[in-house]
């Protein structure tokens, strides 16, 4: 499979991050002091977010929120997809497989659905759409892609996600994981055209791994209230425990050790969860720049900034990458790229 074209599209509400903890202590019952930490500590500089701040105190139920999410998720992702297949130059009308994610809205008829027919995709395009990989989704996403244009070489195949984390925040809840999420996560979406031949980096690989017993460590509580952030304190020693070991034997099985790889193109979790994964694989964490750079300049975008980073990804022709991102479950996701 070759990824042909990456395209990501952010809402038009961009505010700096000073601004945004501001708004966010008044409206939640969140504590200052604490969004204040993390506001310091993700070292994000701003982030893009589905409503103007003055509109989120208008979110007063899951229902609203929700219909909020169907319409901007829509929008942002049509705007994602129109301009991957035009950096492919691929006409809506090629597409034969569409696969969906996002886990920050639900929808029935669920959105690609509507999608399709926005873009002017076929009546008959393959339609997958897919809730609750959380963060690993943009990773998972081309994953499938691939397995997918393995047995349908000669069709394209369409990833998008869609992400508005915003409006999941809690007003009520004063937990260290809603604070932290307050701080760090922005929104967006992203679209990726891939062709079984064609232009564009080669997915040589993929691998999924699914931890159990660790369902704990990360997800949502859905209830009434809506999703509710649940981020374990034992999170990033999990990682560190597990993910780079997992990594190197990933890579051997093809020949390769983590100094040989190019390009680092890794989901930005936060600052720590990068620095927890360099380290695992005795890499200095500027191996990881570009990762960086895509988290403070939008924060964390859940499945979307995987694919944000690829697209800012430069790789040299013959360089070896890899594509890695963690999520619910708890999983990760490790796609080898080839330039």
């Amino acid at each position: 499979m070759h990824i042909s074209g990456v395209h990501t599209v952010l809402p038009d509400h961009r505010y700096e991050q000073a601004e945004i903890i501001e708004a966010f202590s008044r409206l939640t019952e969140a504590d200052r002091d604490l969004l204040e930490h993390f506001r310091d500590a993700t070292g994000v500089r701003a982030r893009h977010l589905a409503l103007a701040l003055e509109d989120y105190g208008k979110l007063d139920s899951f229902t609203r929120a929700n219909e909020t999410y169907a319409e901007i998720a829509l929008d942002l992702a049509e705007r994602a997809v129109l301009g991957a297949l035009a950096k492919a130059d691929v006409p809506p009308a090629r597409v034969d497989h569409l696969m969906f994610c996002s886990s920050t809205g639900l929808a029935t008829p669920s959105l690609d659905a509507r999608l399709a027919q926005r873009a002017g995709l076929r009546d008959d395009v393959r339609r997958v759409p897919v809730f609750g990989l959380g963060c690993a989704a943009g990773a998972a996403g081309l994953a499938r892609l691939n397995d997918y244009l393995r047995g349908w070489p000669a069709h394209v195949a369409l990833l998008v996600c869609a992400e508005l984390c915003s409006l999941t925040l809690q007003r009520d809840d004063t937990s260290v994981a809603n604070a932290l999420a307050g701080a760090l996560f922005g929104d967006g979406a992203a679209a990726v055209v891939a062709t079984g031949r064609g232009p564009g980096p080669e997915v040589v690989a993929t691998r999924s791994k699914l931890y159990p017993g660790t369902g704990h460590l990360m997800g949502w509580e859905i209830g009434r209230h809506g999703f509710r952030v649940v981020l374990d304190p034992g999170l990033i020693g999990f990682v560190e425990q597990v993910v780079g070991g997992d990594v190197r034997t990933f890579l051997a099985d093809y020949g390769l050790t983590p100094d040989q790889v190019g390009a680092w193109i890794c989901h930005p979790g936060g600052p720590k969860v990068i620095e927890t994964i360099a380290g695992a694989l005795g890499l200095p964490v500027s191996a990881f720049a570009v990762s960086l750079e895509s988290m403070r300049e939008h924060g964390n975008l859940s499945s979307v900034s995987v694919l944000d980073v690829l697209q800012r990804t430069r790789g040299r022709p013959g360089q070896p990458g890899l594509l890695l991102a963690l999520g619910p479950g708890f999983s990760a996701e490790l796609v080898l790229l080839h330039w």
